[in-house]
Parts: C-alpha cells; sequence; structure tokens
C-alpha cells in the first residue's frame, strides 16, 4: 500500500499536465510525510483495537461495555463541557459560581482597563437576592469625597492593628496556592496597602517576601503552630508573633467551602517544603479536624483567644460560617459577663455558599447561611448586646464586584475580604481544577511546568490594581447614595428584594 502511494504522487508531479515537477528533496520529504502518516493511521488503528477489546471485557462501566470505544467519548465531552460553557453557550449573567460579567469585571479591574459599558444592563434586576443602591438626588461633589479612614483593630491589645483598606485578601494557604501565586498576591498587598490573610497552612517565606501586613490563621490542625501531637505550641506562637509583618491572629473554626469539615490538601500537593511550614509528613494527605480539639464551646473559645492574645500582644478574632444563630446570643452575653476587655477583636462571617478550598459537594451547596442572611444578623447582635463597635466585623463571601462589597458595607461590615476575585486579578480562569495540582494557569499547582507562566511581579500589580479599583468603584456608589466615604453607607441606601419580581 506504502509503495503504491508513493508510486502515485511521483507519478501526478511527473504529469506534463500538472506543468512542474518537485525537485528530489522535496520528493524525499513528501515520501517520510506520506510514511509518517500511515505510521501514525496504523497506531491509532492498533490503539482502536486495543480500546476496543478492553472496553468488551470489562464490566465496571455499561457505557463503554455496550458501546466500546465510541462510550469513551462521552467522558471527553464532559471534560470539554466546562469550557465550552464557559467560553460559547453561557450567557453573561447565568453561569455559576462566577458568571462571565463578574470575572470580566475583575479582569478589566486588574489590568487596571476601563470598566464602563454600554446600552444598559445585561443584568436581570428583578430576580430576588439582588441588592439595588438608593441615589440621592443630590449626590457628593468630588471635592467633599473622603477615602474611608483607618480603624483600629484591637485597642486592648498591647501592639493594636491600624488597619488603612476597608477591602483585603481573605485566606487562601500556601499549599493550596503555589509559590509564585503566594509572592504575587503578598506583594500585591504591600502595593495596595491591604492585608493578606494566609489561611490554614502556616506562614511561608512568600508571604512575608511582600512586605504586606499580614493576619496568620490558626487552622484546626494549627499547621505552623502545633506540636507533634497537634496541639498548639505557645513557643512557635511567639515566633510567628515577633515578625512585624504579622499584625493579627484569626482562629478558623469553619469556612464557606466546607462548614463543619477540616482543610484537605492532597497528597500530591504535600511537598516537602510546604510539610516542613505546616509541620506535617510530606506526600500524605493533609486533613484537618473538622473542628479545633481544645475548642468545644463557648467558654474555650474565648479562653482560646485570650490565651493566643496574651502570648502574641496582638489582636486576635475568629473566623465562622454562621448556621444556627442561638450561640450568638450566648457567646455575647458571655463576652459582656467578662468584660469588653476579653471580647474577641474581630469576627470574620463567611458565607456558606462555597469558597477556593476543596470540599464535598453537599457542604458546599447545602450548609451554612448565605453572606446575605448571615451577615446583617450578627450585625444585629453585636448592636443587642452593645459590642458594635469594641469587635469589629468583616465579611467574605463571594463579594468580587464593587456592588455585593457595597452590599457588605451597607450591612455592618468593618472590612470585606475577597479570595476568589484576588485569585481573577492572577489570572485564574475558573477552570475549576483547584483540586487536582493541574491548574492551567498556575494557582493552584505545584508543577512548575504550568507555574512558569504566573509571573510574581506582573500579577502583583494587578492584586494592587484589583483591590484599589474595587474601592475607587464602592466609593463611587457610597457618592451616588449621598455619603462622602463608603463605611457611612447603611441598610437605608440599599433594598435587596427577595420576592421574585419576573412572575
Amino acid at each position: 500500500m506504502q509503495n503504491n502511494l508513493k508510486q502515485e504522487v511521483s507519478h501526478y508531479f511527473s504529469r506534463s499536465d500538472v506543468g512542474f515537477a518537485l525537485p528530489d528533496w522535496a520528493m524525499h520529504g513528501l515520501e517520510f510525510f506520506t510514511t509518517l502518516f500511515i505510521f501514525c493511521i496504523g497506531l491509532v488503528l492498533i490503539a482502536v483495537v486495543i480500546m476496543f477489546i478492553l472496553d468488551v471485557n470489562q464490566t465496571e462501566n455499561t457505557i463503554r461495555r455496550n458501546y466500546p470505544v465510541i462510550g469513551r467519548f462521552r467522558y471527553v465531552f464532559t471534560w470539554l463541557g466546562d469550557f465550552f460553557r464557559q467560553y460559547f453557550f453561557a450567557m453573561d449573567r447565568e453561569e455559576m459560581p462566577f458568571n462571565r460579567a463578574e470575572r470580566q469585571w475583575a479582569y478589566r479591574a486588574a489590568a487596571n482597563k476601563g470598566n464602563t459599558i454600554a446600552f444598559g444592563s445585561s443584568k436581570n434586576l428583578n430576580i430576588k437576592g439582588s441588592p439595588i443602591f438608593l441615589n440621592c438626588p443630590f449626590p457628593k461633589l468630588d471635592e467633599n469625597i473622603k477615602p474611608s479612614p483607618a480603624i483600629e483593630i484591637g485597642s486592648y491589645c498591647e501592639k493594636p492593628y491600624i488597619a488603612s483598606s476597608v477591602f483585603n485578601i481573605s485566606a487562601m494557604s500556601f499549599g493550596a496556592l503555589s509559590k509564585p501565586a503566594i509572592l504575587a498576591l503578598s506583594k500585591g498587598a504591600k502595593i495596595a496597602g491591604c492585608w493578606l490573610n494566609t489561611g490554614e497552612g502556616g506562614l511561608s517565606p512568600y508571604h512575608l517576601k511582600g512586605g504586606g501586613d499580614i493576619v496568620f490563621q490558626i487552622g484546626t490542625a494549627k499547621y505552623g503552630v502545633r506540636n507533634k501531637d497537634g496541639s498548639l505550641s505557645d513557643n512557635k506562637l511567639k515566633e510567628i508573633a515577633k515578625h512585624d509583618a504579622v499584625k493579627m491572629f484569626e482562629v478558623k473554626l469553619s469556612q464557606g467551602a466546607k462548614p463543619g469539615k477540616g482543610g484537605i490538601l492532597p497528597a500530591s500537593k504535600v511537598t516537602k517544603e510546604i510539610a516542613e511550614i505546616r509541620g506535617i509528613t510530606a506526600g500524605e494527605d493533609s486533613i484537618s479536624p473538622n473542628r479545633h480539639l481544645d475548642i468545644s464551646n463557648i467558654s474555650e473559645l474565648l479562653n482560646f483567644i485570650s490565651h493566643v492574645k496574651k502570648i502574641t500582644g496582638k489582636p486576635v478574632g475568629f473566623k465562622s460560617v454562621i448556621g444556627s444563630v442561638d450561640w450568638l446570643d450566648d457567646i455575647f452575653k458571655e463576652i459582656n459577663k467578662r468584660g469588653v476587655k476579653n471580647a474577641p477583636d474581630f469576627i470574620t462571617i463567611d458565607g456558606g455558599d462555597g469558597g477556593t478550598g476543596a470540599a464535598p459537594m453537599p457542604l458546599m451547596d447545602s450548609v451554612g447561611l448565605p453572606l446575605k442572611k448571615s451577615l446583617p444578623v450578627v450585625k444585629d447582635s453585636l448592636k443587642k448586646y452593645k459590642l458594635e463597635g469594641r469587635i469589629k466585623l468583616i465579611a467574605s463571601g463571594k463579594l468580587i464586584t464593587p456592588s455585593e462589597v457595597a452590599w457588605a458595607l451597607c450591612n455592618g461590615a468593618d472590612f470585606v475580604n475577597s479570595a476568589r476575585g484576588f485569585m481573577f486579578s492572577l489570572g485564574c480562569i475558573q477552570a475549576l481544577k483547584c483540586n487536582k495540582n493541574t491548574c492551567p494557569t498556575g494557582i493552584t499547582t505545584h508543577n512548575p511546568k504550568l507555574q512558569k507562566g504566573l509571573n510574581p511581579q506582573d500579577k502583583a500589580v494587578k492584586v494592587a490594581n484589583y483591590c484599589h479599583n474595587m474601592i475607587k468603584e464602592v466609593e463611587m456608589i457610597a457618592h451616588s447614595c449621598g455619603v462622602d466615604e463608603p463605611r457611612k453607607l447603611s441598610r437605608a441606601h440599599v433594598i435587596v428584594e427577595y420576592s421574585d419580581l419576573s412572575n
């Protein structure tokens, strides 16, 4: 067959009606590629035969057994579906967890490009849960505009923190995120003047290298500040507190991706370096307990916070997804009983509608209140017990655009944290591969080949741009509502429609 094909090709180019003859070197090249083509066809046929034999003889998968070889395309199309929906089929406002319009706003803000649109909003404002800000007839003039002032957190601490940015980087661990991603966030936080939360994975050199402010998170496994048995090490805690860059400590009770379950870092991501930082074994799954072993009630939580505050001399608070709300009354009563000096310096409320962490779908989908319901409840409880000035409130959970951040400020947040918004500023394309060590943008993988495309210097500028443009457009909403800075926004400036007006 091969020789016949060569003869046919040679005969064609030697015919008088073709008008030219190929030189010898071209003919040799043509023969080579013809041979290569036939060889590849042969390999494909062999592979098809092997897959056919394997499929008809296996009993684990019905589709492959009934439709050998062809049935495999079902999995290929399922895999490709994530990408095709994102770029071709999904409308601008219908994709989850973040639609194209939200992602594009984050990308443009990070690139410092204009974020104006034309011909009207593509957002359906009649869907329940949509916040509508109530503009005033006489908005603030440019000369009356003020930046949000810095706020002191931990006024009773030896070393209180003067936090200057209303918008900050939420908890993302080194391990879950790559080295260049953490470096970019660290450098970007310094440029933007915001803080960076370490997440529960401990303090890495890359968090410190950028020189920005850091919030150290103490997770249930106490990574970075643990003894071998998993208990808290006061000596390691003191060493962390010695870093001037570490401004606060956050005790993580739960997070939005998996309330009631501990952190999950697959073995493929537990490198030697990560294991040393966390104080665990390399190459093994890193699974933290679903709660702190030494915190089983309100009294123990407050005792733990007081202990960390005493050891570090710095502000300490806790992070939690709100589900049952009865305990809020109990904890605020106990705080008033002990005295406001012994109160947590801040509370971070995380929405129960998912997050950056790898998590079982039932927890991500169906456990914990969304932020739109939990934040107002916590704020009202703080007011009820006269603790709203003492305990600062930080909101976290799917807040990646100015309208969402402004809504949180209207409902009592003193600060807003975002994780996925800053991931978009790093170049995240929502490939949904965060837990597989195959992130195509190098953000959540430890594969050097995939990391090489993420330049920390360039991305740090985009991180800072995203933060600056976020604050700028939140200020724009505030001025439209008639107040001179975002923290003066209140519930009187926004309505959230909870009945579906589209019916």
